[in-house]
């Protein structure tokens, strides 16, 4: 059959411009990354625009279905999951219709989900995402503040004998999902606010009469409310979210301490941040972002402001402790008075909260200090000093602070000895037995003590340093694989997937990999002398103290010769 000129080219014009608008405006999915967590397990599905999707659940067994609209796949498919109490497999599966992607999640039991999109982020660190967050579990909703006339203050037992703990929320900034501010040699954020805050946990925990609770443990993403809610579930006496500034200039330095005001912020890096956490929270989380004003008119605003007003004026006192202490402590201070800021994490009515920058990480020195052992210790220890004197100066009723100088009663439980009593108290064994005419250490239970009065004031103990972290980077050697690499570094294969975004286990020779790994598990390094070195250089070099150079190598004095090799300690 001959086809007329006219026609035929009307059929290849058309057909030509069928094929031009499926490649122009296909949208494709480029990658997906999962972050489990305690509570929940987050997909993220990377694509190449603005996801356009309808999903519905299934049953015996469990999935939950997502259709793509006019999507094309372009990363490896199934993908099964670890580390998911709820999330076994992601795999394709026959569409309904030729222009629809399906995915199906392979569920392990029937779980409420959420689903959302997230635009780009201004700072071109991700595109357009469509995020699926599975619970795992049934979650309750977070108790809207009540009047102050129909409150029910709950007492437990360690109220009523003024031995309760005093409980310090402690929120590493950012996580999973979200990095948080990225320095000039791609370290995140994220890393260095969990190691401080597991750090200034560490040392709370060493005092009698204190007890820190982390809104996170590892490298997940938080949601702001859920934040609030970790800390008032734990009926926590005060909030401290960690966090490293960032600036468009690599000048600014040094550390600074935000506190609630609705105004507007009061100065140019003030409102930067501002608008970082404000970007932050469309980074990672789901709802409205909760730096705005609150304008709905059904709140008490007569109420709230009077919440807000006594939170505000403990964070103002809580925030002027931590300058002081960090300014003993040597730490530089971009601003030595608190920063007033509208940042969603602060805005507890009930919780007196603060926001710490422990320093800017978008300046190059300060980006290395802040992933150093003795520069984050100082950091904690500051924390912790500056906690631990406001709460002596306003200890809340019914705790072991208040009561400090009393003598306190004590029944005594299955398991406790005297030196486990003593320890929990901030006494001695000698004085509790002379307090109670004791003739030996031996103790009944339901036996009743006079626990003598405390010291007046209250010493914060060097605490043990808990696990702390580097990013190394690792170039792939002949004959090695995930695996092989993996056991090297004592971390998991699918960790180094999810730091390099690998797609599969294929390495290819002289590739470089990006691992976080232990301190202590990092592999030994060595240097061998130049021709111009000095202790003093070869130190910063590797970001380590001329001292703890000097100890590793057993050195009697600071001359070198060249050639010599010199072991890199690792803190």
């Amino acid at each position: 059959m001959i086809l007329h000129p006219l026609r035929a080219f009307t059929l290849c014009f058309a057909l030509a411009l069928s094929l031009f608008s499926v490649s122009s405006w296909a949208n494709a999915l480029e990658s997906l990354r999962v972050w489990p967590s305690p509570d929940e397990t987050r997909v993220v599905i990377d694509l190449k625009s603005e996801a356009e999707y309808s999903y519905f659940t299934l049953s015996g067994p469990d999935r939950l279905v997502v259709d793509l609209k006019d999507t094309q796949l372009k990363t490896k498919l199934p993908l099964t999951v670890q580390g998911s109490p709820v999330l076994r497999k992601i795999r394709k599966s026959s569409p309904p219709n030729s222009g629809t992607y399906r995915l199906v999640f392979e569920l392990t039991k029937k779980t409420p989900v959420q689903l959302f999109k997230l635009a780009p982020t201004p700072g071109g660190q991700y595109g357009h995402r469509l995020v699926v967050d599975i619970s795992h579990g049934s979650s309750k909703a977070t108790a809207a503040p009540t009047s102050p006339s129909k409150t029910q203050v709950s007492r437990d037992a360690s109220q009523l004998l003024g031995t309760a703990d005093i409980v310090v929320a402690l929120d590493a900034g950012h996580g999973g999902e979200d990095p948080g501010s990225i320095g000039p040699t791609r370290k995140y954020e994220k890393h260095a606010t969990l190691a401080i805050s597991k750090k200034v946990a560490d040392q709370l925990n060493a005092i009698p009469g204190m007890k820190a609770v982390l809104t996170r443990r590892g490298d997940y993403f938080v949601n702001l409310n859920k934040r609030s809610e970790i800390a008032r579930k734990n009926k926590a006496h005060l909030l401290v979210s960690i966090h490293a500034d960032a600036f468009h200039s690599p000048k600014p330095r040094g550390g600074s301490v935000f506190v609630l005001n609705t105004r507007r912020a009061n100065t140019e890096i003030a409102r930067w941040v501002e608008n970082h956490e404000e970007q932050s929270q469309l980074l990672g989380g789901a709802g409205e972002v909760l730096a705005k004003n609150n304008n709905d008119k059904n709140v008490s605003q007569t109420l709230l402001d009077l919440q807000f007003s006594h939170s505000q004026k403990e964070g103002y006192k809580v925030a002027t402790k931590i300058l002081s202490e960090m300014g003993r402590a040597g730490v530089h201070l971009h601003k030595k008075e608190p920063v007033n800021a509208s940042l969603a994490v602060l805005k507890s009515p009930d919780i007196p909260s603060v926001l710490v920058e422990t320093g800017f990480i978008s300046n190059p020195t300060e980006e290395r200090l802040l992933f150093q052992r003795s520069h984050q210790d100082k950091l904690a220890r500051s924390l912790t000093q500056a906690i631990v004197k406001y709460f002596e100066e306003n200890p809340p009723e019914g705790t072991l602070f208040a009561n400090r100088g009393k003598s306190i009663k004590h029944k005594v439980s299955r398991g406790e000895s005297l030196s486990v009593i003593a320890k929990k108290y901030g006494s001695s064994t000698r004085a509790i037995m002379s307090a109670n005419n004791l003739k030996s250490t031996s103790l009944a239970v339901g036996q009743t003590l006079t626990i003598p009065g405390a010291q007046a004031s209250v010493s914060v103990p060097k605490a043990s340093n808990p696990v702390e972290t580097k990013t190394i980077t690792h170039t792939v050697q002949r004959g090695e694989y995930l695996g092989k690499i993996a056991a090297k570094y004592k971390v998991s294969v699918g960790d180094i997937k999810r730091e390099n975004k690998l797609r599969s286990d294929t390495l290819k020779l002289g590739q470089k990999l990006k691992i976080t790994v232990s301190l202590k598990d990092q592999p030994l390094r060595k240097h061998k002398v130049q021709r111009g070195e000095f202790l003093g250089k070869i130190a910063k070099k590797y970001g380590v103290s001329v001292n703890s150079l000097r100890r590793a190598n057993n050195l009697k004095s600071d001359q070198l010769a060249v050639g010599q090799t010199l072991i890199i300690p690792n803190n």
